[in-house]
């Protein structure tokens, strides 16, 4: 979606030995670019890093950027199946109109000294169900339903998915950011990680 046709792209898997960049920041703003920079300076090559998640308004905009981790910090678990029946948990009392929520992404984008350039920003607004449906995705994607289309993001297709979803229109939003400012900065075909 970002152009490897200007771009040679790579990912962590890539480089082994590169150590993890803890994601300390309190919002997904500061971890997106935390880890953009991390692993710019470590690689000494531009880097592209995203941070993402779920927000739910009834929660004070929680899980936010720990809701891979939220059932471990509630205590209740690990993983996708723990994270979904902890959030159910404490959405039990909250009526339908007030379980308005949002999956949000952020991208940042660093020069290879660890400077960010670019960062982009969206989401996909929806509310949570009161029990999984859907087989597709992960994460909270089967609670999460977009009421314009009256399906979960686990009941879309892959590219209905990538069309609608908080990270497609982020990558869409930073892929014009990247061809109306950087291009020329840019030399053909590119290394990025």
């Amino acid at each position: 979606m970002l152009g490897s046709d200007r771009f040679v792209w790579h990912d962590l898997s890539e480089f082994p030995s590169l150590l993890p960049v803890p994601e300390t920041g309190e919002t997904f703003h500061d971890n997106a670019c935390l880890k953009a920079a991390g692993y710019a300076k470590q690689t000494a090559m531009w880097a592209l890093a995203d941070d993402s998640g779920l927000e739910v308004d009834a929660l004070g905009q929680k899980p936010g950027v720990h809701s891979a981790r939220w059932a471990q910090l509630s205590g209740t678990g690990s993983g996708d199946a723990d994270n979904n029946a902890t959030l159910l948990k404490q959405l039990e009392a909250v009526p339908d109109q007030r379980r308005t929520a949002r999956f949000v992404c952020v991208l940042a984008l660093s020069d290879p000294g660890g400077n960010i350039v670019l960062t982009a920003r969206d989401t996909v607004e929806g509310r949570i169900l009161h029990a999984p449906r859907g087989n597709n995705g992960f994460g909270y994607d089967p609670l999460f339903l977009i009421d314009a289309l009256g399906q979960t993001t686990a009941e879309l297709p892959p590219e209905k998915k990538n069309e609608i979803s908080h990270r497609g229109k982020a990558l869409r939003r930073l892929r014009e950011m990247m061809d109306g400012a950087i291009s020329s900065a840019f030399s053909t075909r590119q290394p990025l990680l």
